[in-house]
């Protein structure tokens, strides 16, 4: 038996905020700067009523209507989000009932950002190793917008909202597993270096996490607003992603000139050129799609895959390593071999 990725599917809110948008409101900042820093020209903004649920049952409905999948034959579904509908229940579950998915399939939320779609496929093909399932529906979605300052000019140029589906499943073909090995990794002393500080059981949010304050640079939030600092992230990538991709080719016994395609959590054009530059990586064998839409964290590796397909970039058979990194500080790699259903 193997596990593979069979199918993806993406979905994205309708509204689009574009730089010359963001130049209109906040004329003072140097967006042209940011945006070739960032290499985001325009993101996607969920509507007020529009949650990290909504927009993942929208990638998935694309999945079921593509004729990837039946809702009655997802054995498991897991949800990868950092914007839950509810402290509880578990939104997995509220997105079983929506999308017609039978009551004998397992469910459940985790909650990771960058690193998240690494995590949800070694889970599922876990979960189908161990035959507790055949078919595993992957959905990640996140609306940080939701939790950025509209004056915080160092997240609210870089993350956009969006989610992706993703089908994996047991094939009995024989031949190498299409999904693995992996590698993983955590360091929790980087982890007020990208967080919402209230809002949880630690700082419930009250008066006093509302009252909004300004940093050095000029930018504007409050405790219970996202907060990045930019620079350490920077290093973080630059300090941990090499050494995970090395890892990875060592213990799966590959040379990275074997791999075909590198696809990294889309972070910002500046932290993937460095990480890139640094491994030596051509361009040629290293996909960046994160213009129009921005940083969507936990489903940028996947609709990355999804748009490499389909523009040609990489073709069924090929080996692709998959690296995601950020905020926890959390990190993950896989290598896959690319067979889509169709």
């Amino acid at each position: 038996m193997q596990v593979r990725i069979r199918a993806i599917e993406y979905s994205l809110p309708d509204k689009v905020e574009s730089v010359a948008d963001m130049a209109r409101e906040h004329p003072e900042w140097p967006l042209a700067r940011i945006a070739e820093k960032t290499g985001v020209s325009a993101r996607r903004v969920a509507a007020q009523d529009q949650t990290a649920a909504d927009i993942g049952i929208d990638a998935a409905q694309k999945l079921f209507d593509s004729g990837a999948l039946k809702p009655q034959d997802v054995d498991f579904l897991l949800f990868c989000t950092q914007t839950a509908d509810y402290i509880l229940p578990t939104t997995a579950c509220v997105i079983q009932d929506r999308l017609g998915v039978p009551s004998r399939a397992g469910a459940l939320d985790f909650n990771l950002g960058c690193s998240g779609y690494v995590y949800g496929l070694g889970l599922a093909k876990g979960l189908i190793a161990s035959e507790q399932a055949e078919r595993v529906l992957l959905i990640t979605a996140d609306t940080y917008s939701k939790l950025i300052h509209p004056d915080d000019r160092s997240v609210r140029t870089v993350f956009g909202d969006g989610a992706a589906a993703t089908l994996i499943e047991a094939s009995a073909e024989a031949g190498p597993d299409a999904i693995g090995p992996f590698v993983y990794g955590t360091d929790g002393r980087g982890a007020a270096n990208l967080c919402v500080p209230a809002g949880g059981m630690r700082l419930p949010l009250s008066a006093q996490t509302s009252v909004e304050y300004e940093d050095h640079y000029g930018n504007r939030r409050a405790e219970r607003n996202l907060y990045m600092n930019g620079r350490e992230i920077f290093l973080f990538a630059l300090d941990t992603v090499p050494g995970t991709v090395h890892a990875l080719a060592e213990k799966a016994q590959i040379d990275l000139n074997e791999i075909e395609c590198f696809i990294f959590h889309q972070a910002s054009a500046k932290v993937l050129e460095a990480l890139r530059r640094r491994l030596g990586i051509a361009r040629e064998r290293f996909f960046v799609s994160m213009s129009d839409i921005g940083n969507t964290v936990s489903s940028t590796i996947p609709i990355a895959l999804k748009e490499a397909h389909e523009s040609g970039f990489i073709r069924r058979g090929e080996r692709i390593m998959l690296v995601g990194f950020g905020v926890g500080y959390s990190w993950g790699a896989t290598l896959i071999r690319w067979d889509p259903a169709a």
